[in-house]
């Protein structure tokens, strides 16, 4: 069976308090959102925004893309799904992966250790405890003794990975609930889609730049990308699209200490394929394009322009 496609918006928005969004996240679904995500690196906890968003508008899809597989216990991971998928039963999507080294040993004093195995036995442990298994096994990258959730879920979460080349891709069709991947253009999304399949749900970030500003878009939109282009694993994920020679004077700046030269190293060709950006009209056809290509769920990022961004969320709603 083929998944519908859906429409998304990362939350919380920059600059705007967790309790400001109350009213656009009630209105979200009259707008034609389906879909609410968050994200977990040094700002907002992954779950606190998605229980405040599961009370304000009970008919929205939400998900986390992504939790960090090392940044918690299992147990703490799967009490955390439970709490939401208990809030929200049957529409509340667990969003795993790796994370980055920097995340994960920089931030977290965590061991960023063989992560496709940690990803997969994480899986494995989620499915058991999530379904109110009592849980004691030795996984490989981790062992849990006795674990069993007081409070299991009536309607257990879909769990996805985060996936970004063929081994977590294939592993994301074939063990869990869909893939959720990032910094992709909508011609990309072929190439993703077919180690995949056509029924895994695909899901990918989509950084929105609404403004007619070319200059100011792709300004902030080079340094969004040697930020995250330049991390091992986004720089082996550009490599299998094809981007490695184009992105390799990049790469050579930034492992200079040059971060201004890397930037200037980064062609406006793919700035432009990397962020969407226009007027709010011509980003929902860039965003559409995506939908278009294969991917399932687009979720949109909004970059700030200066706009009130409640407002620019309003003015990216999806086509009627």
């Amino acid at each position: 069976m083929t998944v519908r496609p859906r429409w998304g918006v990362t939350l919380p928005l920059t600059g705007v308090p967790l309790t400001a969004h109350r009213d656009l996240v009630k209105e979200l679904p009259d707008l034609g959102y389906t879909d609410v995500w968050s994200a977990e690196t040094a700002g907002t906890d992954a779950f606190t925004p998605l229980a405040l968003a599961a009370e304000w508008s009970p008919g929205l899809r939400l998900g986390t893309a992504i939790v960090p597989v090392y940044t918690r216990g299992p147990g703490l991971l799967a009490m955390s799904a439970a709490t939401l998928a208990e809030l929200a039963p049957g529409r509340f999507v667990l969003g795993i992966g790796t994370s980055s080294p920097a995340i994960v040993e920089g931030w977290n004093g965590g061991d960023f250790a063989e992560p496709f195995r940690r990803v997969r036995d994480t899986v494995h442990f989620l499915r058991s405890a999530l379904a109110g298994e009592k849980v004691t096994e030795e996984y490989g990258t981790f062992s849990v003794s006795k674990f069993r959730l007081e409070r299991p879920p009536a309607v257990p979460p879909q769990v996805m990975l985060a996936a970004l080349r063929p081994g977590m891709l294939r592993l994301a069709a074939q063990q869990a609930d869909g893939a959720i991947t990032n910094w992709l253009a909508p011609h990309d999304v072929a190439k993703v889609r077919a180690e995949v399949g056509a029924d895994t749900e695909l899901v990918a970030r989509v950084f929105v730049c609404p403004t007619e500003d070319a200059d100011a878009a792709r300004g902030l939109g080079r340094l969004l990308i040697s930020s995250y282009l330049t991390v091992p694993v986004y720089a082996a994920f550009h490599d299998w699209l094809g981007r490695g020679d184009v992105l390799r004077p990049m790469h050579e700046a930034w492992a200079a200490g040059d971060r201004a030269g890397a930037n200037a190293a980064i062609p406006d060709s793919v700035v432009d394929e990397l962020i969407v950006h226009g007027s709010p009209a011509e980003c929902v056809e860039k965003v559409a394009a995506y939908q278009e290509a294969g991917l399932t769920t687009p979720v949109i990022a909004v970059l700030p322009t200066g706009d009130d961004p409640a407002e620019v969320v309003r003015a990216l709603a999806p086509r009627r």
